[in-house]
């Protein structure tokens, strides 16, 4: 009887709590970390994510380090020693607010978390969701429906800003000496801009991204790979091999090629996905090779030549 009265909640997130064995109470929102099962009533989330999870929450987490190393690079001039330890320190920060993020997450102390799990879009954004079953009063059941991966990348943001103010300006104003003032400090602020940006891109759209973030790897992986090349001028492996930064930012496209690849396959036919990664390698060797037919000054020369 318990049951088939909990089947009367209304809305997709309203839920009754489930007290002793028996439902009580009216339907609501479910206690952070549950959710209303089918049932309607709010069931503890205890399954672990899913490989696509972890995929999406790397992706989150890779945002901040991508652009500390772009901002760092930008604005550290000639000065490589001085960009190379504050890339080092960025990733340092990263990772360590990664781990410590996991570590306060449930189970607390665990390098684990325990998920309820992604079903449709509408799970990110259950405040549009909240039923007025009479078309007058409104039953709030707004939730975290996809525990925890909404707040856990919100959490990861700000331990990561924590620890950068902590570490970094120390850092340079040690090192960055060569430059100037004004200059020194630049990376830091453009921080202070990017991660409310960041901040507020996963707050509105968190759900977007977890299903869109494969594509938008791969796209961006290309293009900035392909603006590189064509910046630094590289249109043979010769000019390629000539720097280790050159080989350092290739092989970094390679593995976002490769992420994106392995987030839109998710390898659940391993015989079948496996052999995608093969094609990694293609934009780049495809660019050098099609680099000497696009050269400006040979397309201008055959212009003015008449051919």
């Amino acid at each position: 009887m318990a049951v088939a009265m909990s089947l009367t909640c209304p809305g997709l997130y309203c839920g009754r709590m489930m007290v002793n064995g028996s439902v009580e109470g009216e339907c609501g929102v479910c206690p952070r970390g549950e959710r209303a099962n089918l049932q309607k009533i709010c069931e503890r989330c205890s399954e672990s994510p899913e490989l696509y999870d972890w995929l999406y929450l790397g992706f989150m987490a890779m945002l901040p380090l991508v652009l500390h190393w772009f901002f760092i690079e930008w604005y550290s001039g000639k000065k490589s020693s001085s960009a190379l330890l504050q890339h080092i320190t960025a990733m340092l920060e990263c990772s360590v607010s990664a781990v410590v993020t996991l570590l306060v997450t449930e189970p607390v102390g665990l390098l684990s978390i325990r998920s309820c799990g992604v079903q449709m879009l509408s799970d990110w954004y259950t405040m549009l969701y909240n039923p007025s079953p009479d078309y007058i009063n409104t039953i709030h059941c707004t939730q975290e429906a996809v525990y925890p991966l909404y707040t856990i990348v919100l959490i990861y943001y700000a331990f990561c800003l924590v620890l950068m103010m902590m570490l970094r300006p120390l850092l340079v104003k040690k090192i960055a000496c060569g430059l100037g003032k004004s200059d020194r400090f630049k990376s830091i602020y453009a921080a202070l801009y990017f991660f409310p940006i960041l901040t507020v891109l996963q707050a509105v759209g968190g759900g977007l991204l977890y299903y869109a973030f494969p594509y938008i790897i791969l796209v961006l992986s290309l293009v900035t790979l392909a603006v590189y090349m064509s910046a630094s001028e590289i249109q043979s492996f010769k000019s390629l091999a000539a720097k280790k930064k050159r080989l350092v930012v290739l092989f970094s496209h390679w593995l976002l090629h490769a992420y994106g690849i392995i987030s839109i396959s998710r390898l659940d036919k391993l015989a079948q996905d496996l052999p995608l990664l093969a094609l990694v390698p293609g934009p780049a060797l495809f660019y050098i090779a099609t680099a000497k037919f696009t050269e400006p000054s040979r397309i201008l020369s055959e212009g003015g030549n008449g051919h």
